[in-house]
């Protein structure tokens, strides 16, 4: 019988996190525990899941909020039943500032944007990295994105969005460093076609999210503290 690895998706109800539910279902030893704020409105998950032959496991998780996510953390545990989730990745995340530049943008939208994009992302880290470590790959994936990439000059754009996915980014490296026996990894997943990336993006969702598997079902020990693309790059800090 072929090992079965346990996945868990926050922001899982669209764009990226549901396209990375679909292609993960495609395999039959992966087992996926899809999060997002509301399960029961979560139609495209709730069909996905009536033919996943109970491979696909919804869980309510407001990655704003402690509480959310500690009883997250306490079901998915329980769900589980003593397996622990060999790939976290922590794909929820928000862009509301736009175009927005360091000297106009409002910050009550930076603010609002580190919460989820940094914040919750630790905290959701930290609640569930003891389900990481039972796990035989014990691997942490922090969609991130090439804006919060100083070293590739995106100039003066999407200044709050790029300020906390350059944060992002020293999170997964601090994340690394103190646990050498967990795998940590940002991931840019390129511009895509969504809700967030809009109709202009140059890629399809199913490119990106297809490459993002790709990349990291091929990492190793030494892969972890880097920032990679969907095409399996390293990205400059």
């Amino acid at each position: 019988m072929s090992q079965e690895y346990v996945w868990l998706i926050t922001g899982a109800n669209r764009g990226i996190g549901l396209e990375l539910v679909r292609q993960l279902l495609q395999a039959p030893s992966n087992i996926v525990v899809a999060a997002c704020r509301n399960p029961s409105k979560a139609t495209e998950l709730q069909e996905l899941a009536a033919k996943a032959s109970g491979r696909l496991h919804l869980v309510a998780l407001d990655v704003t909020s402690k509480e959310s996510i500690n009883r997250a953390a306490e079901e998915v545990a329980k769900t589980l039943g003593g397996k622990g989730i060999d790939y976290l990745v922590n794909n929820a995340g928000i862009l509301p500032g736009g175009q927005d530049t360091a000297f106009s943008m409002d910050v009550n939208i930076l603010e609002e944007t580190f919460v989820t994009n940094v914040v919750g992302t630790a905290y959701v880290t930290q609640a569930f990295i003891g389900l990481v470590e039972k796990s035989a790959k014990k691997t942490i994936v922090n969609i991130s994105s090439t804006l919060g990439s100083i070293g590739s000059d995106f100039g003066v754009q999407s200044a709050s969005y790029a300020v906390s996915k350059a944060a992002l980014n020293m999170l997964t490296y601090k994340e690394a460093k103190e646990k050498p026996h967990i795998t940590a990894i940002s991931m840019c997943p390129g511009w895509l076609q969504t809700d967030m990336g809009g109709k202009s993006a140059p890629l399809p969702v199913s490119v990106g999210v297809g490459g993002i598997l790709k990349t990291v079902l091929s990492l190793k020990p030494e892969d972890s503290g880097q920032f990679f693309n969907f095409q399996g790059e390293r990205v400059p800090w």
